[in-house]
C-alpha cells in the first residue's frame, strides 16, 4: 500500500506578508502630494498677481482708485490674527510628537478658531467696504485676490475642522499623525499666500 505524506513544507502555514513599501525620496507620498498641489496653487495665485501687475504698475491704475479707501488697520489686526494661528499649528504638530493630547487638541482648537476669526472679520469689512467689483479694475483686483485668498481660508478651516474632530476622538498619536502634518502644511501656506496678499495689495 502506498503511503502518503499529508507534512507541507513550514512556509505555507506562515501568513505571508506584502513588502515594506520603498521610497526613492525621504518624503512620503502624502506629503508631496501635498507640496505639489500646493505648488499649483501658487501657479493660481500668480496668475491673479499678473492681473494685479498690469493694472496697476502697466496700466497706472490708482490704488486704490479715489475715491475709495482700503482697511488697512483691520487687515493689519487680520494679520497678526492668521500668523499668530501658524504659532498654534506649530503646538499642535509638536504636542502630538511628544505624546502631548491636550497641547494638540488646544492647539487645533485655537488655530481653528482664529482662522474663522479673520474669515468673519474680512466678510465684515467686504460689506463695509464701499466699492465692489463693479467698480473699476482696482475693484475687481482687490476682490478676486482677497477672495481667493478666502476660499483657501475656507477650504483650511474644513480640514482644521476634521483635524479636530478627529484629535478629541483620540485617532492620532506619535507614531501616526500624518493628518497633523499635511493639514499644517497646507495652513502654513495660507498664511503665507496671506502676507504676500497683504503686502501687495495693501501696503505696497
Amino acid at each position: 500500500m502506498a503511503s502518503y505524506s499529508h507534512a507541507e513544507p513550514l512556509e505555507h502555514h506562515q501568513e505571508e506578508h506584502p513588502p515594506e513599501p520603498h521610497y526613492s525620496s525621504r518624503v512620503s507620498p502624502s506629503v508631496l502630494g501635498m507640496f505639489l498641489f500646493i505648488a499649483s496653487e501658487i501657479m493660481l495665485f500668480g496668475a491673479f498677481f499678473t492681473a494685479y501687475f498690469f493694472v496697476r504698475v502697466v496700466n497706472g491704475t490708482p490704488w486704490p482708485t479715489p475715491p475709495f479707501h482700503l482697511p488697512i488697520y483691520v487687515a493689519f489686526i487680520n494679520t497678526c490674527i492668521l500668523v499668530t494661528s501658524s504659532f498654534t499649528m506649530h503646538w499642535a504638530l509638536q504636542s502630538v510628537k511628544r505624546g502631548n493630547v491636550f497641547g494638540l487638541r488646544a492647539g487645533l482648537l485655537l488655530t481653528f478658531l482664529m482662522g474663522l476669526t479673520f474669515l468673519i472679520t474680512q466678510a465684515i469689512e467686504y460689506s463695509r467696504v464701499g466699492f465692489n467689483t463693479s467698480d473699476g479694475a482696482f475693484a475687481t483686483i482687490f476682490f478676486c485676490l482677497t477672495g481667493l485668498h478666502g476660499v483657501h481660508v475656507f477650504i483650511g478651516l474644513t480640514i482644521l475642522l476634521f483635524m479636530t474632530i478627529r484629535a478629541f476622538r483620540g485617532h492620532f498619536s506619535p507614531e501616526h499623525h500624518h493628518g497633523v502634518e499635511i493639514g499644517g502644511i497646507y495652513w502654513h501656506f495660507v498664511d503665507v499666500m496671506w502676507i504676500v496678499v497683504y503686502m501687495t495689495v495693501y501696503i505696497l
